[in-house]
């Protein structure tokens, strides 16, 4: 069994998008939730394997990350007519990670630390008209830069074809912010994520069934006096691992956030967004010289996004030890 190394939620590819989407949303009476529409937990980041922590060592994870999205609203006018609002985004984002898991046993588990970096491109493009009229105002902004470092540690625990972890993700606001950009990939606030997940594995039938839950903690971000209300987030996988080393296997994801914003920079109020997703995934595990190597595909369609970004995420992973 190959191990994957658990990816570590950054941030979201839309965080600008969802920032022009404030501006553009508010003429038409509809509102994102969270600041920029999303949260520091990218959602999707977990999903095969999610309860199973590698053995011992040193570990490298390197996430391709690219997301097309979209959202629109409109608004009947008092004097008559409509005016309409949209909002597209895509990104393109690399994130590198490493993993050391310790040799000693904590709790009767493995404890390993994680660091992960995050850059990349980002484009945002908004517009906004009235129908029937030449009235129609439009915005653009694109970045590649560096985002916020994100640290981790994950306790996880082994019994028979039963795994499970429990970790914490530290989103350190250090990254390249420009406040009032519309695109940004760092946040310029703390958060912290705590998540559980398990899996199930049997290495005779290379069935396995993966589950993961946690909750998004989110500081105020010190430039615009705006604090995201807290997140919920579950993901979920159901795959097959077939004698050729290759996989295949359904993905998803459900989130909703539980608490609304607050702080004098949430001048829209105290909307709550929700979205859920489903995707396919795709893996394969193979011998690069005497290093074992996974690679691994998800695609998820998001659908019944409310006051958030709806689009289409993807992820290309490839795992490996140093050292062999």
């Amino acid at each position: 069994m190959t191990y994957e190394v658990p990816s570590i939620s950054f941030r979201t590819a839309t965080r600008g998008a969802a920032a022009c989407g404030l501006a553009l949303f508010a003429s038409t009476g509809a509102a994102l939730a969270a600041e920029g529409g999303v949260g520091f937990y990218l959602l999707g980041s977990k999903g095969p394997y999610a309860g199973v922590l590698a053995p011992p060592g040193t570990y490298i994870n390197n996430d391709l990350y690219f997301y097309t999205g979209n959202a629109s609203a409109s608004e009947s006018l008092s004097l008559g007519g409509e005016i309409t609002a949209d909002v597209d985004a895509i990104a393109r984002l690399d994130v590198l990670t490493g993993m050391w898991v310790l040799p000693n046993e904590v709790l009767g588990g493995n404890l390993a630390f994680t660091l992960s970096l995050p850059f990349g491109y980002q484009d945002v493009k908004g517009k906004a008209a009235v129908a029937g009229t030449a009235l129609e105002a439009s915005v653009n902004d694109d970045v590649f830069t560096m985002g916020d470092p994100v640290l981790g540690a994950t306790l996880g625990w082994h019994s028979g074809n039963l795994h499970w972890t429990t970790g914490a993700l530290v989103n350190v606001p250090i990254g390249d912010y420009h406040e009032g950009d519309l695109a940004n990939i760092a946040f310029n606030r703390w958060g912290l994520d705590l998540t559980g997940a398990m899996t199930w594995f049997d290495p005779a039938t290379g069935w396995e069934v993966s589950g993961a839950a946690g909750f998004t903690f989110n500081g105020e971000n010190p430039e615009t006096d705006y604090r995201t209300g807290t997140e919920f987030h579950f993901e979920t996988a159901v795959t097959k691992t077939f004698p050729s080393s290759f996989s295949a296997g359904l993905v998803g994801y459900y989130y909703e956030q539980i608490s609304e914003d607050s702080g004098s920079g949430a001048t829209l109020g105290d909307f709550k967004g929700r979205v859920s997703a489903l995707g396919a995934t795709f893996g394969y595990n193979f011998q690069m010289g005497n290093t074992p190597v996974s690679m691994r595909l998800r695609v998820l369609q998001e659908f019944e996004a409310r006051n958030r970004l709806e689009g289409t995420a993807a992820f290309l992973t490839l795992s490996f030890p140093l050292g062999g």
